[in-house]
């Protein structure tokens, strides 16, 4: 039976732009974001300053948590634009900011913002650990490299900071991500992985030849390309090690990704709340998960040191059997009758389908069941016919949950034959 823990556990899911958070405004407890200076994935979208006060508003809103993250290495002549990032935090009503620079935890602190000590401070212990909170640190991000039996070691010697730790999303090889193979690869700091730049070169191939055998370790192959964390079916021990907070890595990830994660960690978090977690239920969830982006999974460093099968070897990206299909694309939104007139490019239409309607230029991000099929004056079809050329594009009016804008593309998740 599950322990009776007061709090529960929250969910934290990374945010890459609007459309991300219309994705999650139902299913997470908080989000994290970055603007354009200081964070880890400076090559997402990411938010300008100027949007700030307007995200964490529509978070605020919807009862979801904001917090920031300016955790990258800052240098000596960008305190200035740090402060004005920081101002606007504070202006913005911000929840928490994500950092661990100590200078900037000074700077932080002097402001008056809660902040959140980032995993790049690999805390692993609980001295470390400790020392954070005895700066005044509300939550403690780990160290990706520790054992569950590490983490709740911690968990029993801190007294008021709560700790986090990621259970789904991609992993970087180096030591919670500080890691200078990118800067190297580039000939340049520009390209750093410690000022949200990396490049990625441990997803590629390499060919290692060592001279010492006079023979290639490995030839062509992607041998430092980790697998996605994916710690579902282990929730309930998570949570029962009183871990605070759960984060969901994937700020460069698209919102149909960030949906689906999101969706499949609430409920197996509500499902361990109410009893109701079994295995079948965690079949479904895997099944799910697999649909959207993976590089297969891994469960990290929860239950010991990875493994060499921990690593894809075989495949860079995506290894999903499903991949995203343009179909069309909107042509007119009527909000009276809460349907949209769509161009159909390509393949066709079912009811029951699920089509994803995202927007190019705007903030538009809609998971839409396909729940009527009209084409001309002809209603109440099943389906349309196959679009396989430009000649056989069509018209088709459909209902839609919600608002759409002309130019928002559809999708579909196909099988990847």
């Amino acid at each position: 039976m599950p322990i009776n823990y007061e709090k529960k556990v929250e969910l934290m899911t990374p945010l890459k732009n609007l459309k991300s958070f219309n994705a999650i405004k139902d299913k997470a407890d908080a989000v994290y974001f970055g603007v354009e200076a200081f964070n880890m994935r400076m090559f997402s979208d990411n938010f300008k300053l100027d949007e700030l006060s307007k995200i964490v508003r529509n978070c605020h809103d919807n009862n979801i948590l904001a917090y920031l993250t300016t955790n990258i290495i800052v240098y000596e002549n960008e305190f200035d634009l740090l402060n004005t990032v920081l101002d606007k935090a504070v202006e913005a009503e911000i929840d928490a900011v994500i950092i661990h620079d100590i200078g900037v935890i000074e700077v932080v602190k002097k402001k008056g913002l809660p902040f959140h000590v980032s995993t790049q401070a690999n805390i692993s212990n609980s001295q470390t650990a400790k020392f954070y909170e005895n700066l005044g640190a509300d939550r403690l991000i780990l160290a990706r490299e520790l054992s569950l039996e590490q983490i709740k070691e911690i968990k029993n010697e801190i007294q008021k900071a709560e700790i986090e730790t990621f259970v789904h999303g991609a992993q970087c090889t180096s030591v919670s991500g500080r890691c200078y193979f990118s800067a190297e690869i580039c000939g340049s700091q520009e390209y750093s992985a410690n000022r949200g730049r990396c490049v990625q070169p441990c997803r590629r191939s390499w060919r290692v030849y060592d001279e010492q055998s006079n023979d290639f370790l490995y030839d062509g192959v992607f041998f430092i390309n980790s697998k996605d964390l994916c710690m579902i079916e282990h929730i309930p021990k998570l949570i029962e090690a009183k871990i605070d907070a759960f984060k969901i890595e994937g700020r460069m990830r698209d919102p149909i990704y960030i949906e689906e994660t999101t969706a499949c960690y609430k409920e197996a978090i509500d499902a361990y709340y109410n009893n109701t977690f079994t295995p079948e239920k965690v079949r479904m969830w895997l099944d799910r998960l697999n649909k959207v982006y993976n590089r297969g999974f891994s469960t990290g460093f929860y239950f010991g040191l990875p493994k060499g099968s921990e690593i894809q070897r075989e495949l860079d990206g995506n290894i999903s059997d499903y991949k995203k299909v343009e179909i069309g694309k909107v042509l007119s939104y009527f909000p009276d009758k809460k349907a949209a007139k769509i161009l159909l490019s390509k393949g066709k239409l079912q009811l029951n389908d699920e089509v994803f309607i995202i927007g190019t230029h705007t903030d538009t991000y809609l998971a839409q069941k396909i729940t009527s099929i009209q084409i001309k004056q002809k209603k109440n079809l099943t389906e349309t016919p196959l679009v396989r050329t430009k000649k056989d594009r069509i018209t088709v009016g459909i209902l839609v949950d919600d608002a759409v804008k002309k130019n928002d593309k559809i999708f579909k998740l196909e099988v990847n034959k």
